[in-house]
């Protein structure tokens, strides 16, 4: 009886020693060579063998290819395709950018006060609104000005009066000459008296300069102001200008025209969209920078002046061949990217021009409409072949079946 149990360790320790050479053998002896990986009695040329239907050479082992055979996949030369992502080459528009920072101002702004010391007797605007150029803000106490005007009034009448006397006992000689020219002179002296005092009546009251937006009110009625005291601001923001200084070393590339925009911390992810009025015709000296200032569309009213604005000004566009940034091979201080051409990896060597966040524009060594690797590059050799999973995706993206189609209802195991 213990004959058999001792058979059967025998028989299992001489299998294991055989599988272990087996294993170190193939391990020795990697699959593609000439010798196959065929164990011992398979044949020395590998798996094929009049009895697997195959000439005297047979299968030249496994995870081989015969001469003259195409590999898995059907590509020439005996290698696996490496699964890529390809993109075309397309041309678009670019240029550089030159980033400052800047305030932003009113088109127009101005602070109201008075011209001379006065009382406020009424307020005709609420703070913040609209107002129309020429529209009432402030009226001062006008009752001395209206009582100068009078009485300028009234000289001039007298003088007027005087003047038409003159003017008819000048033929007869009953007036000289030189008493006319004094009637003519005091009439113009008190002509310009009235002119005085009805401007000194219309600085009583306020108006506004130009249509904006006024500020907050910091007076009230009854409020004895004198000149420099402020009233409130008015502000015409419907177009805002931002000032930003740029190198001297950029001045070449300035000219108004230019498009700019520019960013808010109040408003993210919001540009506003202007353009380069006019350059300053000065260089400071001390920071050896030329002022610049923009002009930037404010309708909806979401610039205020005085707000810090990160400009992007943009020069020197044009239109040329950008590709992702991963799809280069850098190799010392060459770059290279790999055509896909009819299954075929192509290493081409080009040359890079301007960079930008995740792009680089391609001065020389590729053509709009070919067809590079953007991912996969790190596996991929020169002439190697490739399995263009873009390709494959979108072919199965068309060749899919539409929700409701018999083909669809069948793929999701439902009955048509």
């Amino acid at each position: 009886m213990s004959a058999t149990p001792n058979r059967t360790t025998l028989i299992a320790i001489v299998v294991a020693v055989l599988c272990a050479g087996w294993a170190i053998y193939a391990t020795r002896h990697p699959a593609g060579g000439s010798s196959g990986m065929g164990p011992p009695g398979m044949g020395g040329a590998g798996m094929g063998g009049p009895g697997a239907g195959g000439s005297g050479a047979g299968m030249a082992g496994r995870g081989g290819t015969a001469p003259g055979a195409r590999g898995p996949g059907g590509a020439p030369g005996g290698g696996m395709p490496v699964p890529v992502v390809s993109q075309s080459v397309r041309e678009q528009p670019i240029s550089r950018e030159l980033k400052a920072l800047g305030t932003a101002a009113a088109n127009e702004a101005v602070v109201v006060t008075a011209k001379s010391s006065n009382l406020v007797t009424a307020i005709r605007f609420r703070d913040g609104e609209r107002v129309a150029r020429g529209a009432v803000l402030v009226e001062l106490d006008s009752a001395q000005a209206r009582a100068d005007l009078a009485a300028a009034n009234a000289a001039l009448v007298e003088s007027t009066a005087q003047y038409e006397r003159g003017r008819d006992l000048l033929p007869t000689q009953a007036l000289s000459k030189s008493q006319f020219d004094q009637i003519v002179a005091a009439k113009n002296a008190n002509a310009a008296r009235v002119d005085a005092a009805r401007a000194r009546l219309e600085d009583t009251v306020i108006r506004a300069p130009f249509s904006g937006r006024v500020g907050l009110r910091r007076v009230s009625v009854g409020s004895l102001i004198s000149p420099g005291t402020v009233i409130t601001t008015l502000d015409d923001s419907s177009l805002i200008k931002v000032d930003f200084a740029v190198p001297e070393s950029n001045l070449p590339a300035l000219r108004a025209g230019l498009p700019v925009s520019a960013t808010s911390v109040a408003y993210p992810g919001k540009k506003f969209s202007g353009k380069v009025a006019s350059v300053d015709s000065r260089v400071d000296p001390t920071s050896r920078s030329v002022l610049v200032r923009a002009e930037l569309p404010n309708g909806d009213g979401l610039l205020k002046p005085g707000m810090f604005l990160n400009v992007e000004l943009q020069r020197d566009q044009r239109t040329a061949i950008v590709i992702p940034e991963e799809a280069l091979v850098p190799e010392q201080n060459r770059q290279f990217v790999f055509v896909v051409n009819g299954g075929m990896a192509e290493k081409r060597e080009v040359r890079i021009g301007s960079r930008s966040p995740g792009s680089v524009e391609i001065v020389q060594g590729l053509r709009a409409g070919e067809r590079i690797v953007v991912e996969g590059t790190v596996k991929l050799r020169d002439s190697g072949p490739v399995r263009d999973l873009a390709k494959d995706l979108a072919g199965a993206a068309q060749g899919a079946p539409r929700a409701g189609s018999p083909a669809w209802s069948q793929a999701a195991g439902q009955r048509p």
